[in-house]
């Protein structure tokens, strides 16, 4: 069967949840990421295929690489890969960078760096021209903290999203000649879980009442603009970093 197939990394929640379930009202069908949360995975899979799209749940860490290989080989048997949603990440309780310790930095930047880094080699391979792919579209989740720093609570994860974000501004340039357009969103403050795993669980409503629009946004704001850059009517956009953050800057 001829169907478009996207991956999202860190599927089983938040951002990645929200794309992944949208992405399957359009058609596509979905290979759902997730490292832990099994249960919630198989649900963001049963949801998926009761819009009447294909899904498959694969377990994988980003920053490994025989998982990252096992992730996009499973994607390979649903079909050919004409999207991607980087997205999987992590943050951690707010520090200064002077008390951070080197495992905190290791794991922040193994994830959020090199796991981008994996997981967009990966697609590429796939969707390029040039090695037999038909082009397609990547999509990386970056942050405002890239742009602003996140002076205080975590500049390492700020510093992790600029790499992303310089990651897409090359790899757009690189892919384009390939058929393959690379872009960005970058979500300011956003309701989701991951504020949680840092350890400021209503950090964004918090701080979401200073942006322009009063609020947080919500997981399913960033996956439309996510699902915008995917779909053909984004054709002429690639190497773009789409700010989603009530005007916070």
């Amino acid at each position: 069967m001829n169907r478009k197939v996207v991956l999202v990394t860190g599927a089983s929640r938040g951002i990645g949840r929200a794309t992944a379930l949208k992405a399957a009202a359009q058609g596509w069908a979905v290979v759902v990421n997730y490292l832990h949360n099994h249960a919630a995975a198989d649900e963001v899979v049963a949801q998926v295929r009761s819009a009447g799209s294909a899904a498959i749940a694969v377990q994988g860490d980003v920053a490994v690489e025989a998982d990252v290989l096992h992730m996009f080989a499973q994607a390979d048997a649903l079909g050919s890969l004409a999207g991607a949603v980087i997205n999987a990440g992590i943050v951690a309780p707010p520090l200064m960078l002077v008390d951070m310790p080197l495992e905190r930095l290791q794991r922040m930047f193994n994830v959020n760096v090199l796991g981008a880094y994996l997981c967009a080699r990966e697609a590429a391979r796939r969707m390029m021209k040039s090695g037999g792919g038909e082009g397609g579209s990547l999509v990386l989740v970056s942050s405002m903290a890239a742009v602003l720093g996140s002076p205080g609570e975590y500049v390492d994860y700020a510093g992790s999203k600029g790499a992303v974000d310089t990651l897409v501004t090359g790899l757009a340039k690189e892919m384009g000649p390939e058929g393959v357009r690379v872009n960005a969103v970058r979500p300011g403050l956003i309701d989701t879980e991951i504020h949680a795993s840092g350890g400021q669980p209503g950090r964004a409503w918090k701080r979401g009442v200073n942006s322009p629009l009063g609020r947080p946004g919500t997981a399913e704001e960033v996956a439309e603009a996510i699902l915008w850059l995917l779909s053909d009517a984004a054709s002429y956009t690639t190497g773009t970093h789409l700010e989603v953050s009530g005007g916070l800057r």
